[in-house]
């Protein structure tokens, strides 16, 4: 009542409640001159691929709550990401993610690109989002570009160094694309063995970047009409250049053969009828979609084994090889068992499994903290590679043929061969040469096939070849075993730590390398028939063993200390150092907590430039595995992250990559496309990008906002949804998550 006849004029007015609304006046209007605006920040959050501004913006692009949402998280600390990843991962992932696939599928194509995610955040009060960016703008990280978006604030953790990654200065590193061609012309020289001669360098390695309708390219999908186009690897697969070929006798039709950039094809893969969001890990070690891989030749071809059965829609791994048909864990425990020193999980981190069957091997070492790099070619054992990298485990496409693998020398802790079919003391000895060659000194290479316990003619010949070879390349035969349960046996070697056997021999027979000849040459460069020299300088890489795992993932490598490369302008070993907490930083604060990505459902990672391999160890609390990618014209640090006990491999970005489609779920692709846009046309590496991403699968650019302009319509050509978009200063961080659509029509013509 008294405070009606204060607004009616029965009562006078105290001087106190001009007072106070006069203060309340004030402090609104100094509220609202701080604020950003309402509509500046719905434009940046609402950052979709629209080529004019007259189409629609995403459903799923972040409104304001969620910014703030997102802004809340990243100040959260590290130790609760797992936790809260655990708490919100829902009952039955798989198939609710499922049922999401059939409505897409009952509602056509296309879906993907407009579909509401399934990952909806919770949202938080718009006071909390201006409080944050105005504590931005106080720190003076939250600027303007001068367009008509303003910029939202970058992630803290995500912009807290971006100048360190964007002045690069690299200095004294070599690339893969100089050394193989120095290494290629060096052994090339003189010689007309078609066997020996290696393939001229890619076209789309030199070509430089065009674009179509006055700078902005316009693509047209459509589905790739040829053999097998679900399972189609370009470089693989390139029928007539293999029909070309003059040789097939040491396995030249399994590498690879890619298309020149005029002839690449330009086509998308369909998806396997019936495909399914993957089985989740670990459950996918034992079991996948049938309809995924739709292989089952394994099934009776390997029926004796243990390898794969079929059950029901899935395909079911008992952990069985040709070699431990009773499971791969008692074999490995028997390595162990013979040779105490392989010490899994601690002296033993990195494992190279060479015709790896589907993985198994592999598969039951992650239980002793060990990473094992399986390759298989892509032959007559259906899809094993599919089957691997379907069931979560890292794998490639490749094969011992003319040419050395695509790692540097002195790599890997251990080498392993059951039955994989590879007749080591031909032609010279030089696939053996060449598992020397990646093998770390003091490494081991077990070998379990028929020559090590069967008497047969033919064994009993070939073991006396390995015996001579294996002598000649002073190799200690430190263990000859046979499993009286199962009738399997192997020997174990072991690689010399020095050079006084080599000097000692009676015979140079394999004779050692010349001196100027790089065993870290790896890309398209000839197998030779040489032993290389174990390092002996401390600065070089492999001259010393790296520290037991864990410490090894953050222990610089010693031959940095010393060294005087750079990739950022400072000390390698600084660099190291602040690399690794930077990513670590970053992963924490905000990869894993503030851009909606659900970590439950990752489990294959790569990072498509992987400089120290920083990323990766940031992930290592996180139950994934990173192929770490050095492509061959970026300095040559993939010898760093062997060294910390992190797999990796070389790759050329302009080419396909030797994987099949659909492996992988999260790609990082870290300012790729600056260096790689010189050498040819951003389409390919982005088509290439959509082969090997699952559906529903991942994608972060970190990259500068003028390269994501460009890059931005093609990647709406492909369905991309957009889940977030940050920019500070020039550089620009943008999620997103690839759709389930696939084009209507075929392309004309076949292969």
């Amino acid at each position: 009542m008294a405070l009606s006849r204060h607004f009616r004029g029965e009562r006078k007015v105290s001087w106190h409640f001009w007072v106070i609304g006069a203060v309340l006046g004030c402090f609104l209007l100094s509220f609202w001159l701080l604020s950003p605006s309402s509509e500046v920040v719905q434009e940046e959050a609402t950052l979709s691929l629209e080529e004019n501004s007259s189409k629609t913006v995403h459903d799923n692009t972040k409104t304001d709550e969620e910014v703030a949402d997102v802004l809340k998280k990243e100040h959260s600390e590290p130790e609760d990401t797992h936790k809260n990843l655990d708490q919100d991962s829902p009952k039955d992932e798989d198939s609710a993610a499922n049922e999401d696939l059939e409505l897409q599928r009952k509602n056509g194509p296309g879906l993907g690109k407009d579909a509401k995610s399934d990952d909806t955040e919770p949202t938080e009060e718009k006071d909390l989002f201006k409080e944050s960016w105005d504590k931005h703008k106080e720190n003076g990280t939250a600027t303007a570009t001068g367009d008509s978006n303003e910029n939202l604030p970058l992630t803290t953790a995500a912009e807290s160094e971006l100048s360190m990654e964007n002045q690069e200065k690299s200095r004294n590193w070599s690339t893969q694309i100089i050394e193989s061609k120095e290494e290629i012309a060096l052994n090339t020289e003189g010689e007309n063995d078609e066997t020996d001669t290696a393939p001229t360098v890619n076209a789309s390695q030199t070509e430089p970047s065009r674009k179509d309708n006055g700078g902005v390219a316009s693509y047209k999908w459509k589905i790739c009409n040829r053999d097998s186009a679900m399972d189609y690897i370009p470089c693989l697969d390139n029928k007539e250049a293999i029909k070309r070929l003059p040789s097939r006798r040491r396995f030249q039709h399994r590498e690879r053969h890619c298309p020149d950039a005029d002839q690449f094809p330009m086509c998308l893969v369909p998806l396997p009828k019936g495909f399914k969001v993957p089985i989740r890990w670990p459950r996918s070690r034992h079991e996948v979609w049938l309809d995924n891989t739709p292989h089952t030749k394994l099934v009776s071809y390997k029926k004796d084994q243990n390898w794969v059965k079929l059950e029901g829609d899935k395909l079911v791994f008992p952990g069985g090889g040709t070699q431990f048909k009773y499971g791969a864990s008692q074999y490995i425990d028997s390595v162990e068992q013979y040779v105490a020193d392989v010490s899994w999980g601690k002296h033993t981190r990195l494992a190279l499994d060479i015709g790896c069957g589907v993985a198994s091997f592999g598969g039951f070492l992650f239980d002793r903290e060990v990473l094992t790099m399986s390759f298989a070619p892509k032959d007559e054992h259906e899809a094993q590679i599919q089957l691997a990298l379907e069931r979560g485990i890292p794998a490639i496409l490749a094969v011992m043929g003319t040419q050395r693998l695509p790692f540097p020398s002195n790599a890997f802790d251990l080498a392993h061969c059951a039955r994989c079919r590879i007749h080591w003391h031909g032609d010279g000895g030089k696939w053996l040469l060449e598992v020397n060659r990646i093998l770390r000194p003091g490494g081991y290479f077990v070998w379990s096939a028929t020559p090590v316990y069967r008497k047969h003619p033919e064994d009993v010949d070939f073991w006396k070849a390995m015996v001579d070879l294996t002598n000649a390349m002073c190799w200690n035969l430190t263990s000859i075993t046979k499993d009286l349960s199962s009738g399997v046996g192997f020997a174990i070697y072991q690689k010399p730590m020095t050079n006084s056997c080599y000097e000692s021999r009676p015979i140079d027979q394999p004779p050692l390398c010349n001196e100027d000849e790089n065993p870290d040459a790896a890309w398209y460069t000839p197998l030779d028939g040489c032993l290389h020299r174990v390092p002996s300088n401390v600065d070089t890489h492999g001259a010393t063993w790296p520290a037991p795992w864990p410490d090894r993932l953050d222990s610089t490598p010693k031959w940095l200390h010393n060294s005087q490369k750079s990739l950022f302008g400072q000390p390698a070993a600084t660099e190291f150092e602040k690399d690794t907490e930077h990513w670590r930083r970053v992963v924490a604060k905000s990869y894993l907590t503030g851009c909606g990505i659900d970590w439950g459902g990752i489990r294959n990672v790569m990072d498509l430039r992987a400089g120290y391999g920083g990323f990766a160890a940031a992930l290592l609390r996180v139950p994934v595995w990173v192929m770490n990618i050095v492509p061959i014209d970026e300095p040559d640090t993939l010898p760093v992250i062997f060294d910390r006990g992190l797999l990796g491999i070389y790759h050329d970005w302009c080419e396909s990559f030797s994987t099949y489609p659909r492996t992988y779920d999260l790609l990082h692709v870290d300012h790729l496309f600056k260096q790689l846009v010189t050498r040819c046309k951003p389409v390919l590496p982005l088509l290439e990008m959509d082969r090997i991403l699952r559906p529903q699968g991942w994608v972060i650019f970190r990259e500068m906002s003028s390269t994501i302009n460009e890059i931005l319509p093609i990647i709406e050509t492909l369905h991309w949804d957009v889940r977030l978009s940050y920019i500070e200063g020039g550089e620009q961080l943008l999620v997103l998550r690839k759709s389930f659509w696939r084009p209507d029509s075929l392309e004309e013509g076949t292969q």
